[in-house]
């Protein structure tokens, strides 16, 4: 039994290798020497290969369909970068707007800026001036006689009064207090001593 079985392998096998050196090595050889014979005739195998393949009715129509999904895809993300662009393009133009306006929101902050800075000088130099008239006036009032000045503060408002008695000398308000009446001397001499002690109060 066993030699039986031995025999019908050995038979499979060497038919199996008389197979392969009787057709399927010469075929190949065939096909080896066909494809040098049309290269060197300057035949294009691969582009024959296809042509053919075209015709065939399976072969072409798969051909055909990769192809057409090919450029769908293509179309699919060109169409899909156009939007991108697109969307970037509003993106820099929203951007550019901002830049034009927050370019506008400065100027008009300079301008501004530029403005209180001159009334700042303005509001300087009327400070400066209205010292020096005031110092003019202090010095006319240190100037003429108390008999005089007495008349003419108490004529004044009181804040305007009391800004004079309070920045000229000591013997010069001694001695207009003394050529004011009794009533008035007594009044100046209190405000005289409240802004005094305000102005002790606020020194640091």
């Amino acid at each position: 039994m066993d030699k039986v079985l031995e025999e019908k392998e050995e038979k499979k096998q060497s038919r199996f290798q008389g197979f392969i050196f009787v057709v399927f090595i010469p075929l190949l050889f065939a096909i080896t020497v066909a494809l040098i014979v049309m290269t060197i005739l300057g035949i294009n195998v691969f582009e024959l290969s296809k042509e053919y393949s075209q015709k065939i009715p399976f072969i072409s129509s798969a051909l055909d369909e990769e192809g057409t999904q090919s450029i769908e895809d293509i179309e699919s993300k060109m169409i899909d970068l156009e939007a991108e662009i697109k969307d970037r393009e509003a993106k820099i133009s929203k951007l550019e707007t901002e830049i034009v306006n927050k370019d506008e929101e400065i100027s008009q902050v300079q301008l501004e800026k530029e403005r209180l800075e001159e009334e700042i000088l303005e509001l300087t130099a009327m400070k400066d001036e209205n010292k020096r008239a005031f110092k003019d006036i202090i010095k006319t009032y240190e100037t003429i006689s108390a008999k005089k000045a007495a008349p003419i503060l108490t004529q004044m408002s009181e804040d305007e009064a009391l800004q004079i008695l309070s920045s000229i000398k000591a013997d010069t308000l001694a001695a207009i207090m003394e050529k004011m009446n009794p009533e008035d001397a007594a009044r100046y001499t209190e405000l005289l001593t409240a802004n005094a002690e305000n102005q002790l109060e606020n020194s640091p």
